[in-house]
């Protein structure tokens, strides 16, 4: 699990183990009720061998240390981003599903058809129920983007629109405007003559296949060559989402603006095409709370995400959104088991 970007003042905090245990307690109870966590809760139920006066010091201490806090005049504290950070990092139990859950998830992946399709549906139905968050995951997209086949067609006299299908799949769709009128039979000619030359070309076969061209055919070249190099930096065409009606219902999501945060997460591609640079450089389950910093839109907000896929060939980012006091351990084991369930049939299909 990474937790490279965190800062140290936040996950290096030294802590007595009896602090350790009431940060890990607040967290588990604000977790269960979303409401803050007093002394006398604690030492009421959870029999530490300490009075609540001594506890509410320790209460005190892990607030100044920048993990807890108060909220208005309550006397009762909340986790912070920090301390939610330095759970994660330092006091987090194991974080393995069951394995009769993990035996059941795997029963319903080999049930399901064999289509990449089907898998990330389930994929994020199975994410949504194991975490009680919001799951979302992407298409996969190919590291090395390939033509498999162009077609050239005449829409008006002086527009053509551009067809290319990759090899994996993927249909890409572009107009192109003429200062002179060209027929069908020259399109198709055209056509072909790309067809022989560039089919199963890379990016970096291109250039020099391309240079026996000239005029129209060398420009539509071009045009499929940039049209290359664009998907192998844009995000997946697809994401499959489930569960944000489950998420919305959560106590912190119960306001306006709140609501907009978490569902900027789901649709503004932009934001995900950042987050998405981030975790594909990574090999493990990536922890991401309130934003790090980065991200001013996801205050409140975590997300649990894992990349999938066969190294160097193809890669998709699945993973889970949802308030920053989502069961961690359970969230973790959920996503790094159906990555690594993806991560098995992306290798059956692509070697």
């Amino acid at each position: 699990m990474n937790a490279a970007n965190w800062p140290e003042s936040m996950t290096e905090v030294q802590l007595s183990q009896r602090r350790k245990q009431v940060l890990r307690i607040v967290i588990q109870e604000y977790g269960e009720s979303a409401q803050p966590v007093g002394s006398q809760s604690i030492a009421r139920k959870y029999g530490l061998g300490v009075s609540a006066a001594t506890i509410r010091n320790d209460l005190a201490a892990l607030e100044k240390a920048g993990l807890l806090t108060h909220p208005h005049t309550s006397a009762g504290r909340i986790p912070t981003d920090g301390g939610y950070r330095y759970f994660v990092a330092n006091l987090m139990a194991h974080t393995d599903l069951p394995s009769h859950e993990r035996h059941m998830i795997r029963h319903q992946f080999h049930q399901s058809r064999q289509e990449i399709d089907q898998w990330l549906r389930l994929s994020t139905a199975v994410l949504s129920r194991a975490s009680t968050g919001a799951a979302l995951a992407t298409s996969p997209r190919s590291m090395t983007s390939r033509v498999k086949h162009l077609e050239l067609i005449g829409i008006q006299d002086t527009v053509v629109l551009l067809v290319l299908v990759l090899a994996t799949g993927t249909l890409k769709q572009q107009l192109i405007n003429l200062e002179q009128p060209v027929f069908q039979d020259e399109l198709s000619r055209a056509s072909n003559q790309l067809n022989d030359e560039v089919s199963g070309a890379t990016t970096a076969d291109l250039p020099a296949k391309l240079e026996g061209f000239t005029g129209f055919t060398r420009e539509v070249g071009e045009l499929v060559l940039n049209t290359l190099r664009q998907s192998e930096e844009q995000i997946a065409d697809r994401v499959y989402r489930h569960g944000l009606a489950q998420v919305l219902a959560e106590p912190e999501f119960a306001d306006g603006p709140q609501v907009r945060r978490i569902v900027q997460v789901f649709e503004q591609r932009t934001l995900l095409q950042e987050i998405y640079d981030d975790v594909m450089e990574l090999s493990d389950v990536h922890v991401m709370i309130a934003g790090e910093g980065r991200f001013g839109d996801m205050q409140d907000i975590s997300l649990v995400l894992s990349p999938y896929g066969v190294p160097d060939r193809v890669s998709g980012l699945l993973g889970v959104v949802g308030p920053m006091r989502m069961p961690y351990g359970r969230t973790i084991g959920a996503v790094r088991y159906v990555a690594t369930l993806l991560n098995e049939l992306m290798h059956q299909l692509y070697g």
